[in-house]
């Protein structure tokens, strides 16, 4: 899926366009079997009890909840979380009912590293670390193939500066 054309500048185009990696709908993937799992074993139980029909219902509200804040949410989390390295900048996108961004121009950033650990090795994941003029790094946790994004935007942000340098050479 592509990132909206609209929200980009004339001349910018997408380079990466990305998710957080699956392995952060793992757990919420466990906890809603544990729940259904759970839930059905206490429903099988309730069935011998004469008051089965209200402990049904009230089994499935409680799992209907936890199911919606353990599995629905991160899911629709992860699904509105958008990692976005274009020609001119790097935006980050996130939030359903309230959304934040992150928007750096690609001038402004000094280094680019990745870091992943063995755990994300096997997954094919890790975390960006985009340095900036900014006080403190951004730690981007979770992108997909990593190394592959690192190199791609340190290749956008050489790109860019290459450009800066040649226009102002051009200007003298």
């Amino acid at each position: 899926m592509a990132y909206p054309d609209g929200l980009l500048s004339e001349d910018e185009y997408v380079v990466v366009h990305t998710h957080p990696h699956w392995k952060m709908l793992v757990v919420p993937v466990v906890l809603f079997l544990i729940v259904v799992g759970g839930g059905s074993y206490l429903a099988a139980l309730a069935a011998e009890l004469p008051w089965n029909v209200p402990l049904w219902i009230a089994l499935g509200a409680v799992g209907g909840v936890l199911i919606i804040w353990w599995t629905l949410a991160p899911l629709v989390r992860w699904r509105t979380t958008h990692f976005v390295v274009t020609s001119r900048r790097l935006m980050v996108r996130e939030g359903v009912f309230t959304r934040t961004g992150v928007d750096i121009p690609m001038w402004r950033i000094n280094s680019v590293r990745f870091s992943h650990g063995i755990v994300d090795r096997l997954f094919g994941c890790g975390t960006l670390i985009v340095e900036s003029a900014s006080d403190e790094p951004l730690e981007f946790d979770d992108i997909p193939k990593v190394e592959r994004v690192h190199t791609l935007l340190y290749r956008e942000v050489n790109d860019e500066s290459e450009q800066d340098d040649q226009e102002r050479w051009e200007r003298r």
